[in-house]
């Protein structure tokens, strides 16, 4: 993430109203919810968390919910293997890059210079914190608008869905290794409660394993199973 700027809560608010669609009335409600933990006091990193909590949630309903209209003819498993796709840290990451979120977001240098996954999460938190006071400020629907501006054409773009991988993998193994049931492991966890980082691993016979990773165990072992399943050749990466 790059070195944020100091911005105040109206720079802050009149920077992103263009990037959201949204003028916001509690501006110093934006500004601590994109103020990281990292640069307040030890006694106001809870707002951060707690807006990264809503919006999560937000995001969620809002995507499912453009998912079943978008496609009515899509069974359970493959509306799920779109949503996981839509809002995931990586998904997230890169629309908060695409908005230009990171040089807004107040955090200190320590977090700001971090790389791999944790700068993947940080942007992904951020994002869902925007979602939450976006929430907050203009209701579900200016939440709404501003998914769909920006996660309707990547839903758009991600082609025909495969089925559940999970179930894939299982028909899979019955053929490949003579019967055997793939066996999934949970081998980390890591994050605070809320928002949590799962890695399971899962392995089919003689085959070597393969891992996952996602914020519920489901998600993490659907990874694992699509990552088993492109390694083999089962599927392919296009």
């Amino acid at each position: 993430m790059a070195a944020s700027k100091r911005l105040t809560a109206d720079a802050l608010a009149e920077a992103l109203a263009p990037r959201t669609g949204h003028v916001f009335a509690d501006r110093q409600r934006l500004q601590r919810a994109l103020t990281h933990a990292s640069a307040r006091s030890s006694h106001a990193g809870v707002d951060y968390e707690r807006f990264e909590f809503l919006g999560d949630r937000v995001l969620g309903l809002i995507v499912a919910d453009m998912l079943l209209v978008a496609f009515p003819d899509a069974a359970e498993g493959e509306l799920s293997l779109r949503l996981n796709a839509l809002v995931n840290a990586e998904a997230l990451s890169e629309i908060a890059e695409e908005i230009g979120l990171p040089e807004l977001v107040r955090a200190g240098s320590d977090v700001r210079n971090l790389e791999g996954r944790k700068r993947t999460n940080l942007r992904a938190d951020a994002l869902e914190s925007l979602i939450a006071v976006l929430y907050l400020d203009g209701g579900l629907e200016t939440a709404r608008a501003f998914i769909h501006r920006y996660w309707q054409p990547r839903s758009q773009a991600i082609g025909a869905a495969r089925r559940d991988a999970k179930t894939e993998l299982q028909e899979w193994a019955h053929q490949a290794a003579a019967g055997a049931a793939p066996a999934y492991r949970v081998d980390g966890r890591e994050g605070p409660d809320h928002d949590p980082l799962f890695t399971v691993s899962v392995k089919v016979g003689a085959f070597a394993p393969a891992t996952g990773s996602g914020r519920s165990k489901r998600e993490a072992e659907q990874a694992a199973a699509a990552t088993l399943l492109l390694r083999e050749g089962v599927w392919s990466a296009a």
